[in-house]
């Protein structure tokens, strides 16, 4: 099978990334605080799961995905973290729960959670224009017209300006390369904006200043439309904070939480724990993944200048289990305090009112489980989750004070129902029953 688009990227949730329409809405309002578990650091409390084992033993014992990593906390307590199947085949290389993964759009939510950090220094507010920080983005135009011979367009003038809100929750109106819409596929590629992943030459500055001008797929705050939003957010991190967006996430986020293997791009010494990535062939058999289109598969491995804060990153389970069980915490991990609580609260909560995103609402950088999306994916209501296109995913659920995550490298992969299986027996085998602790 050819993939033409495979790894320019960024993963749409599970129930879809397309625009979908709804009215324009106003700032929402914060609801009641959450209960959470407050923890000073996730500490080994194994139990046994032997259902999540039998379901990554057959999923790469049959070779759907060629390894899976699972990590599961709970009250601050680590409960399961193994890793199944092989990180190379032609090696026979066993996948380590240390393996270094493409997390892709995972890199959303550390990206959002630093633009929060400069909101709760009181150095921008949610609803102020972009256009305020970043001038490329003033006076936004929306697409009217497109001619798909030649790709040129008219556009109407924007009803508004683009809020941080709105890029925070997606419902700005600018959309994707290679994944987003028709028109903003050809418009993207004729201004050579990048995806954020898979090409590690360039400056950020550079694309975002060249995105500004481009035309909105529709007015801002109308829609879901799932875009280069949080990219525009990493420059406007390096604009407030004068780092470039990998320095500031690393002294501001990373080192404070001992995130030691998160990276846009790998120091040699950890170069080797990079698993590699893996596609399908017109078969739907396992193959390694191979360079094309521009699209570098290793590319954490290279010496990379491009700091894309929508899709760029690489880390191990363990590191971004730390970020959202500080999340859980409310802010708070190990005895440093990265959020105020209320700013957790205002990201975890629906910011998109009446507009649509699957059945579930969106947040400040997460989807957020509804009563409908609870009945269809087994996570309680309130849980806030995302994932990336290459087999990572997670969630995190208050209410019962649980860390889930699971990664594999795989993309595209027929068999994705992998998740799904992996949530509903989280939910049997974690909180529906008392699993037996392993001594």
């Amino acid at each position: 099978m050819k993939n033409t688009s495979l790894g320019l990227l960024l993963l749409l949730s599970s129930y879809g990334a397309t625009a979908q329409t709804a009215a324009p809405v106003k700032a929402p309002v914060v609801v009641s605080k959450s209960v959470v578990s407050k923890s000073k650091a996730l500490a080994a409390a194994p139990v046994a799961l032997p259902a999540l084992d039998e379901l990554l033993r057959e999923y790469t014992a049959t070779n759907r995905v060629p390894g899976a990593i699972a990590l599961i906390a709970r009250d601050g307590k680590i409960i399961y973290r193994k890793a199944y199947g092989l990180d190379d085949e032609a090696t026979k290389k066993a996948l380590r729960e240390d393996a270094i993964l493409r997390i892709a759009s995972q890199t959303k939510a550390i990206t959002s959670v630093g633009v929060m950090m400069l909101y709760d220094q009181g150095l921008l507010q949610l609803d102020d224009p972009i256009s305020k920080y970043l001038p490329a983005f003033r006076n936004p135009k929306v697409l009217a017209t497109f001619n798909e011979k030649d790709s040129t367009y008219t556009t109407v003038s924007a009803r508004s300006e683009i809020t941080i809100r709105q890029l925070l929750s997606h419902t700005s109106g600018i959309s994707y390369p290679v994944i987003g819409t028709r028109e903003a596929r050809a418009i993207y590629a004729k201004a050579h904006i990048p995806s954020g992943i898979g090409t590690p030459g360039g400056q950020l500055a550079t694309a975002m200043n060249a995105l500004g001008p481009l035309p909105l797929m529709h007015q801002p705050g109308e829609k879901f439309t799932y875009g280069l939003s949080v990219d525009v957010l990493g420059y406007l991190i390096e604009v407030l904070s004068g780092q470039p967006l990998d320095q500031f996430l690393r002294t501001r986020l990373f080192e404070p939480l001992n995130m030691q293997d998160t990276y846009f791009y790998l120091p040699t010494a950890k170069q080797p724990r990079l698993a590699k990535l893996y596609t399908e062939d017109a078969r739907k058999a396992t193959v390694p993944m191979q360079s094309q289109g521009g699209m570098i598969p290793d590319y954490p491995n290279a010496p990379g200048t491009y700091f894309s804060g929508g899709a760029g990153l690489s880390s191990t389970i363990d590191d971004y289990a730390i970020f959202l069980q500080m999340l859980l915490n409310e802010g708070e991990y190990n005895g440093r305090h990265l959020l105020k609580p209320a700013t957790v609260r205002l990201m975890t909560t629906n910011q998109i009112g009446e507009v649509t995103q699957g059945p579930n609402k969106f947040g400040l950088g997460f989807s957020i489980v509804t009563p409908k999306g609870a009945a269809q994916s087994g996570l309680s209501e309130g849980s806030f989750e995302w994932g990336g296109i290459f087999g990572t995913t997670y969630w995190v659920d208050p209410k019962e004070k649980i860390v889930a995550l699971l990664y594999t490298q795989k993309y595209p992969n027929s068999y994705g129902d992998l998740a799904d299986k992996f949530k509903r027996l989280v939910r049997q085998s974690v909180i529906e029953s008392k699993p037996a602790t392993v001594k």
